[in-house]
C-alpha cells in the first residue's frame, strides 16, 4: 500500500501500539491524546499532535479508539466523507449504556440475563432482600471505567451483595448514579468479536477468554485486563446467536470498527453480558501478532469497505499484560513514588512480541508514562495453548522493569473451558 496519513484520536491514550505499528510500516503518522496527565504516553514512538481537528484534512484515514462521545464524532466525519473507523452515537451507548445495551440484544433476539437498573441503593438493597439470588453489581456510565467497583456476589441469599451496597452507598454514592443489579449465571464466561467494514462483518471472527482478576487463579481485585487467550474462527454458535442478530442494526448505522459481545454459556444456553463497541486493550494488540496483513493495509481497507475476508494465524495467540504499582488502583503518590520514568530494560535487544501501552522513549531508552501503570502486553504464539503460553513467558523473562508484576496463568483457562465449550457444541459452526 502506498504511503498515507493516519490520525488517531484517543481520550486516555490507548490505541499507542496500533499508531506505532503504522509508523514501523512506513506511514506519516499523527496522535492526539486528549488527557493532560497521559499526554506524554507514546511519545518517542509515535508523531503526536496538540489539536486533531486541525488535521483532518491532512488525514487519509482517521481511527477513533474509545467510546464516551467518540462515537458522535466518527460518525460526523463519515458523513462528510472521511475514512474513519470508530463508531456511532447508537454504537457508544451499546456499550456506555448497560441496560441500552441489553435491551439491543432482546429486541435482536438474544436471551439476556434478568437484570434491573437503579439509581438508588436503598432500593436495591430492598430489591436483593426481596428476591434473594446471587447477582453482580455493575455501575454504568463513567463509574463502569473504575473497574474494581465491578463485583460478583457469591452467596445464594445475597447477603454479601447488601453488604457491598451499603458499604458503596458511604463512600461511592457520588461517583455511581446509575448501577445494575444482575442475576449471576455460572459456566464459562467467552468472548466472540469481529470486525465490521461498514456494512458486513469481516472473518474470520475472533474467540478470546479473559482473565480479569489481579492475582493467578483468579483471585483478588478486578482489573481492566490482566491478560487475553484467543484463537481465530469461521462463524460459531455463539456468534451467529449473539452478534451475528446485530448486523442489518450495524450496517444501518455504518459502523466500522471492532465490536465484541462477552457472555456466559453452559448446557441451557448462551446468556450476553457486556459489549465492547470499539477496539479492544489488550485485545487488539494481540490481533495484530495474528492478522497476516500490515496493520495499515487492514485498518485502511476496513474503512473504506474493501475488507471482508483476512487471513489469521492459525492456532493460539496470548497476551500477557506487565503492569506496575498501584495498578490496578489510581493513586498519584504510589505512582510517582514506584513508578513514574521508571527504566525498562532488555536483557537482549530482541523485542519481537512486544507491545506498548503507557510508555514513552527517551533518547532511545524505554520510560513508564501516563498515570496507570499499564506498561506493556507480551505476546505468544503457537499452534497450541502450550505453545503461545512457552513463547509469551519466555520473552517476560528478557523484561526487567522495577516492581513489575503480572498472571503467570493466562492461557490455563483453556484447557478446562474448551472441553466444555465442545462438548456443548459452541464453537462449532452456527
Amino acid at each position: 500500500m502506498e504511503k498515507k496519513n493516519f490520525l488517531f484520536v484517543s481520550i486516555d491514550g490507548l490505541i499507542n501500539d496500533i499508531a506505532w505499528q503504522v509508523v514501523k510500516e512506513g506511514h506519516d503518522v499523527r496522535y492526539f491524546i486528549e488527557s493532560e496527565q497521559d499526554k506524554d504516553i507514546a511519545d518517542g514512538f509515535v508523531p503526536k499532535t496538540d489539536q486533531w481537528e486541525n488535521d483532518i484534512d491532512w488525514a487519509d484515514i482517521i481511527i477513533f479508539d474509545d467510546v464516551l462521545g467518540h462515537g458522535k464524532k466518527a460518525q460526523k466525519l463519515r458523513e462528510e466523507g472521511k475514512l474513519v473507523i470508530g463508531g456511532t452515537e447508537y454504537t457508544d451507548k451499546l456499550e456506555d449504556d448497560r441496560a441500552y445495551g441489553q435491551e439491543e440484544l432482546k429486541k435482536a433476539g438474544v436471551h439476556i440475563i434478568p437484570y434491573r437498573d437503579f439509581t438508588s441503593f436503598d432500593d436495591a438493597i430492598e430489591h436483593v432482600k426481596a428476591k434473594p439470588s446471587r447477582y453482580v453489581i455493575k455501575p454504568s456510565g463513567q463509574a463502569q471505567n473504575i473497574k474494581r467497583l465491578l463485583f460478583v456476589g457469591e452467596e445464594e441469599d445475597g447477603k454479601d451483595i447488601i453488604q457491598v451496597l451499603e458499604a458503596y452507598k458511604k463512600v461511592w454514592a457520588q461517583e455511581i448514579k446509575v448501577f445494575q443489579l444482575q442475576r449471576r449465571v455460572v459456566g464459562v464466561e467467552v468472548a466472540v468479536g469481529a470486525f465490521f467494514n461498514g456494512k458486513q462483518f469481516t472473518h474470520p471472527i475472533n474467540v478470546n477468554f479473559e482473565h480479569k482478576k489481579l492475582f493467578p487463579g483468579n483471585i483478588g481485585p478486578f482489573t481492566g485486563e490482566m491478560g487475553t487467550s484467543m484463537c481465530w474462527s469461521e462463524s460459531n454458535k455463539i456468534f451467529m446467536a449473539t452478534l451475528k442478530k446485530l448486523e442489518p442494526r450495524l450496517k444501518e448505522e455504518g459502523y466500522v470498527g471492532y465490536i465484541d459481545v462477552n457472555c456466559i454459556v453452559n448446557t441451557n444456553g448462551i446468556y450476553p453480558l457486556e459489549f465492547t463497541a470499539r477496539f479492544g486493550y489488550p485485545t487488539i494488540s494481540i490481533q495484530q501478532e495474528g492478522i497476516m496483513m500490515p496493520m495499515s493495509e487492514f485498518l485502511f481497507k476496513l474503512a473504506s469497505g474493501e475488507l471482508t475476508e483476512f487471513k489469521a494465524r492459525k492456532g493460539f495467540q496470548i497476551g500477557v499484560r506487565i503492569v506496575v504499582p498501584p495498578f490496578p488502583f489510581k493513586d498519584e503518590q504510589t505512582f510517582q513514588t514506584y513508578s513514574r520514568d521508571a527504566v525498562i530494560f532488555f536483557k537482549k535487544p530482541d523485542k519481537q512480541g512486544i507491545h506498548i501501552e503507557d510508555v514513552k522513549q527517551v533518547n532511545g531508552q524505554w520510560l513508564i508514562a501516563g498515570t496507570s501503570g499499564v506498561v506493556m502486553i507480551v505476546v505468544g504464539t503457537g499452534q497450541t495453548m502450550k505453545q503461545a503460553q512457552a513463547q509469551a513467558y519466555s520473552r517476560i523473562k528478557n523484561i526487567m522493569i522495577p516492581n513489575m508484576y503480572y498472571r503467570k496463568d493466562i492461557g490455563d483457562r483453556w484447557y478446562e473451558d474448551s472441553d466444555k465449550l465442545h462438548t456443548w457444541g459452541y464453537l462449532r459452526g452456527g
